[in-house]
């Protein structure tokens, strides 16, 4: 007997053949997982970065569906001005999407995202996050975790790298509002468009965390983006979660974690670290893992 999965991955394609990502990157991926999710009616906006460049020169960009050109800082307000738009003209069956960067939400656009959550503005707020400003020139943002190389944080006798940790911005959201959280994975597309899948049709305002390799900025071999993005939840650095009404819950249980010298030695941008550093990272990541365990305990009681 043939077991049938209850789940595939949908054919359509909204992406098309031409866009410019490099080799490798997670963009494309997350793009077409997010398409695939929700369909031809969806309206994206994107700001400065990666995500806006990729797709080509209007009228002949990448992409089957509408894309939003906004500022920077002003994603998530676009997004809610979008979806209001569609209400007056009585447009029900729309998907406005946010789709910005790391940088653009946890450092350039956090006051509009905040704003919009106060507003329970009804959108899906997704932050494409490769943890810098990858874009302009691999510069640290606010998600660029400790340990790693940027370009504005030289490495020179160990002393350089990035010491500070990632922004809690899922921890800050739910504390500001949102009805729905997730993070995904671009190694994991199934968990990706059911979590896109669930948050479509819940009214107000959903952040979808998602975490795509950069392979210039990462410093990773085009071919192994994949596995170094898998290697990110099964080492627990980012483990797959969703926050629902207040609730946590794991979306993809990890038995058996990996250490984390198999995710930072792989990328260029952690190969400066010795020992001590990476045995101190892998403490980071155990109490931060605890952590998230305790608050899908606490709020499941």
């Amino acid at each position: 007997m043939v077991n049938i999965p209850k789940f595939t991955i949908p054919k359509e394609e909204y992406v098309c053949k031409g866009h410019s990502a490099c080799p490798g990157c997670g963009t494309p991926l997350a793009l077409r997982y997010t398409l695939k999710a929700l369909g031809k009616r969806t309206v994206l906006n994107i700001p400065a970065g990666c995500g806006g460049v990729i797709l080509g020169v209007w009228p002949s960009y990448a992409l089957k569906v509408p894309v939003v050109d906004n500022a920077f800082e002003c994603t998530a307000a676009v997004a809610d001005g979008i979806r209001a738009g569609f209400d007056v003209l009585g447009v029900e069956d729309a998907y406005v999407v946010g789709w910005a960067g790391d940088g653009g939400t946890v450092d350039i656009g956090l006051q509009a995202l905040s704003a919009a959550v106060d507003r329970n503005a009804n959108i899906i707020y997704i932050m494409l996050d490769n943890e810098a400003y990858m874009n302009t020139g691999i510069q640290k943002s606010g998600c660029t975790p400790i340990g790693a190389w940027t370009t504005t944080t030289p490495v020179a006798d160990e002393k350089g790298w990035n010491t500070s940790p990632k922004k809690r911005i899922m921890e800050m959201l739910v504390a500001n509002g949102i009805v729905y959280g997730a993070t995904v994975n671009v190694a994991f597309p199934e968990d990706f468009i059911a979590r896109l899948r669930e948050a479509k049709d819940i009214k107000g305002t959903k952040f979808i965390h998602v975490l795509a390799p950069c392979t210039p900025g990462w410093r990773i071999d085009p071919k192994k983006s994949i596995e170094v993005a898998r290697l990110a939840t099964q080492t627990g650095i980012f483990p797959l979660y969703k926050v629902e009404n207040g609730r946590y819950s794991l979306t993809k249980e990890i038995k058996n974690r990996k250490p984390v010298r198999e995710y930072l030695m792989l990328q260029g941008r952690f190969r400066h670290l010795k020992e001590e550093a990476i045995n101190q990272i892998q403490k980071i990541v155990d109490e931060e893992y605890a952590r998230l365990l305790k608050k899908i305990k606490d709020t499941n009681e």
